[in-house]
């Protein structure tokens, strides 16, 4: 008779790491969410403030990215914002940290493992539109992406998603319309705009910006996109909001420096705040 072997971990498939990874979350927490955040630089105080929550370091999840940028707790959160339990990233892992996009995208794969149906995604970003001003937050209709790789690139998995995804509307427009019409509520000013990922770690040069100006850029960021591919390629429904931290290079005539980016997080906290507890219970409802 012969005998099954386990593979070893370093042998397993991505699906199946995903599947390990969403088991381990669900076996230590109580509540089942439909909604994830990832939390940006500086707007991770958001998970401090859910209620009946559990906290679980990244490290403890298998295979999960952690984070060692300046700004990211590395830790998820599970619990109830306006009474809707949601599972948040108080930080997320960059391509300029080592990772991989496969990697900095893999907590995608879990929540959608998970039973999660949308993501709320959230970043600090460089403001090359001049009608943005520092603080101001801008919901993402759509994005440009010029890290250099793709997430999906490989051999398909058909259990995640599709070899050619769609990306026409890889940003939800209802759940676009729903944010500007409680931002309205709230009196909240906000944006839409167009976010393009770089793979940092580096500020970009006053020609850069000049260049992504050109090109349809209103944002700049170092995070986000590979995490919309894989949603999309899931089937996730995403909303992604940028707070504009620091006005891109060139623009302002001042240095930039990641202080500023924390800075400028902390400031908006209470606007942001209310933003995501007033349109987490209506996109409940849309999945």
């Amino acid at each position: 008779m012969s005998t099954v072997v386990d593979p070893a971990p370093d042998q397993l498939d991505d699906f199946t790491r995903a599947e390990q990874a969403a088991e381990y979350i669900i076996r230590n927490c109580l509540l089942k969410p439909k909604i994830a955040v990832v939390l940006g630089s500086g707007l991770g105080g958001f998970a401090d403030d859910l209620q009946d929550s559990t906290s679980i370091p990244y490290s403890a999840i298998p295979d999960f990215p952690r984070s060692t940028a300046i700004g990211h707790a590395g830790k998820l959160v599970i619990g109830r914002a306006s009474g809707i339990p949601i599972a948040a990233m108080q930080g997320r892992s960059h391509q300029y940290e080592g990772y991989s996009a496969k990697q900095v995208s893999f907590p995608i794969r879990v929540f959608a493992r998970m039973g999660i149906k949308g993501v709320i995604l959230t970043n600090a970003a460089g403001g090359i539109n001049p009608a943005y001003g520092q603080g101001a937050l801008v919901v993402l209709r759509d994005h440009i992406n010029l890290q250099g790789t793709n997430p999906l690139s490989g051999p398909n998995d058909d259990r995640f998603g599709p070899r050619f995804p769609d990306m026409t509307e890889a940003y939800s427009k209802r759940i676009r319309e729903i944010t500007g019409e409680e931002a309205q509520r709230l009196s909240i000013e906000i944006h839409e705009g167009v976010y393009l990922a770089l793979a940092g770690p580096s500020y970009e040069t006053p020609a850069e910006i000049q260049y992504l100006k050109t090109i349809g850029a209103d944002l700049v960021g170092m995070s986000t996109v590979p995490e919309v591919i894989v949603a999309r390629h899931m089937g996730l429904q995403v909303l992604a909001i940028s707070c504009v931290t620091n006005m891109a290079a060139g623009l302002s005539g001042q240095a930039i420096n990641h202080e500023e980016v924390l800075e400028t997080g902390a400031r908006v906290r209470g606007i942001f705040l209310a933003l995501l507890g007033a349109v987490i219970p209506r996109i409940e409802k849309e999945l």
